[in-house]
């Protein structure tokens, strides 16, 4: 984005003020802010993730929805983390298909990045497409093996498709390193490793 002089000086005050708002705890006055400089610089992908971002905290989804998409609409390529964000709240909305779209547009961004992968798998769940699932979530425990949610939700799968084997296997693991949701699996499921 290019700015003329009066504009760059006035964006950068206003972002200033926008910053010192947060720091207040304000806000609100922090979105107004953002919603100025969006009326003068619509495409401002600085402006449009941090509004987002105060929306979403607010629960106001679908306003922030609009936000991220116009954020990944300027800019496509910008950053995998603003597609998992769309993607997260589209999910949260139950807007599973454009939720799984906005998962898969950042793995193809950032293919390392493992909470893309484990919010692809509970999405998938969702859609109940197991065995896609069951794709998604094995890689996300590859890519964070000692991080208990994609094994928990993985076990989760394998037990609700009948295969108490594969569930047992992950429960041995977890007991290596995460007892306690060890436990909580054999509690629910009824299986000792």
């Amino acid at each position: 984005m290019s700015l003329t002089r009066p504009s760059a000086w006035h964006y950068r005050l206003l972002k200033l003020r926008a910053i010192g708002a947060l720091v207040l705890g304000q806000r609100l006055r922090a979105e107004q802010i953002y919603d100025e400089m969006l009326a003068r610089w619509p495409t401002d992908g600085y402006a449009l993730a941090s509004r987002a971002h105060l929306r979403s905290q607010r629960e106001a989804r679908t306003e922030a929805i609009t936000d991220l998409q116009a954020l990944v609409a300027v800019a496509p390529q910008r950053s995998a983390g603003d597609w998992f964000n769309l993607a997260f709240l589209l999910e949260a909305e139950s807007r599973l298909d454009e939720a799984e779209a906005a998962f898969r547009r950042a793995l193809a961004l950032d293919a390392k990045l493992d909470r893309a992968w484990y919010g692809l798998g509970l999405c998938l769940i969702r859609l109940q497409r197991f065995d896609d699932a069951i794709a998604a979530l094995k890689r996300s425990t590859e890519l964070q093996p000692m991080s208990p949610y994609g094994w928990y939700q993985l076990a989760r799968v394998h037990m609700d498709r009948q295969e108490p084997d594969e569930t047992r296997r992950i429960i041995a693991h977890l007991k290596g390193f995460e007892p306690k949701v060890a436990a909580q699996l054999e509690r629910e499921t009824g299986l000792l490793a």
